[in-house]
């Protein structure tokens, strides 16, 4: 009898490892690691994703590196995009991929401008002699910016992602990250700029957005929803509760990382409302709505910069967000 209960316990155990254990996945941010990131390293770092079922492994992207691909070929399973214009493009090249939740209620493009120049409010930045703006912000929102409010094509000059020329030029504007760019000019121009969100303007597109393949959502649909419940946790706590563990893991995995940059970029995240705000406030963190994607596809057709023919549906699903996961954690 006590060979049979032995048995029994050891095959109890096995079966008991088997249902316990961890499903691996490979979630791919598409830059270096950062405190707009801190989210998903929280996540880990204070077992989120592990209470309900996953080990996930953060990738890191950067100068080098295409996410993207790596999903579509199979070899990661979840892709952070930038905003939703991937997501449309992706549907027009028949790409079966969609974004299944949004960390970021506005996204954190911003315009700097010197103060005292002449150029303190939106309107009088069209006053500007330059504006230094990258390829693609000049091929989408700035394409809206001149439809919708009459900027002039003509006055911008490439951003080559160094600050000396909008700080040496005080009737310039530069483009930015409300989280990043104007921590740079601070410490190396001396001054703290003037602060124009986009999406406070109207540019509505939800960004940091969580993408995945149709198969994924097919086939393993409780792993999207861990995904999805699990970042969203961590996107409170990292906000709101003890983030010392996830920022660490951010420093190891980008050295070059420093406390100060971190610290601003949590402030700012939490000052604009990138995270947490609108929508968020009652259906939760990854929120997203049928109309607000519709309204952001519309500016973008208006403005050229998409084609009117998009079946923008299949860009995304609600299934896995709105919920309220997580409210219950924001102090």
């Amino acid at each position: 009898m006590k060979r049979v209960l032995l048995i029994t316990t050891a095959l109890g155990a096995v079966f008991s490892t088997q249902a316990f254990a961890l499903e691996k996945v490979t979630f791919a941010t598409n830059w270096l690691a950062q405190a707009e990131h801190g989210g998903y390293y929280q996540a880990v770092a204070d077992g989120s994703y592990e209470a309900c079922g996953l080990e996930v492994e953060i990738m890191q992207g950067g100068p080098q590196v295409s996410g993207r691909p790596l999903m579509l070929a199979g070899k990661i399973d979840f892709y952070m995009g930038g905003n939703m214009l991937q997501a449309f493009s992706a549907v027009e090249q028949d790409i079966p991929l969609k974004v299944v939740a949004a960390h970021f209620q506005k996204e954190p493009q911003v315009l700097m401008s010197h103060p005292g120049e002449g150029l303190d409010s939106w309107e009088e930045l069209k006053n500007a002699e330059q504006f230094i703006l990258g390829d693609e912000g000049f091929q989408t929102f700035y394409q809206w910016m001149v439809k919708d409010f009459g900027f002039d094509e003509s006055k911008r000059i490439p951003y080559t992602f160094n600050p000396a020329p909008f700080i040496a030029n005080p009737k310039s504007v530069q483009q930015g990250y409300i989280t990043s760019e104007p921590f740079a000019v601070e410490r190396e121009g001396g001054f703290v700029p003037n602060l124009f969100l986009l999406a406070d303007y109207g540019f509505s597109t939800y960004s940091t957005t969580v993408e995945t393949m149709q198969k994924t959502i097919d086939e393993r649909p409780e792993v999207v929803q861990c995904f999805v419940d699990a970042s969203s946790k961590g996107w409170y706590n990292y906000l709101y509760g003890d983030n010392a563990a996830a920022n660490e893991m951010i420093k190891k995995d980008n050295p070059d990382m420093s406390d100060e940059q971190i610290a601003f970029s949590i402030e700012k995240l939490k000052e604009y409302g990138i995270v947490d705000s609108g929508d968020t406030e009652e259906m939760g963190i990854g929120a997203m709505t049928d109309e607000r994607i519709a309204d952001f596809y519309q500016k973008m057709v208006d403005s050229g910069v998409m084609d009117a023919d998009i079946d923008i549906g299949k860009s995304y699903t609600l299934e896995f967000v709105n919920k309220g996961v997580g409210l219950d954690l924001k102090k």
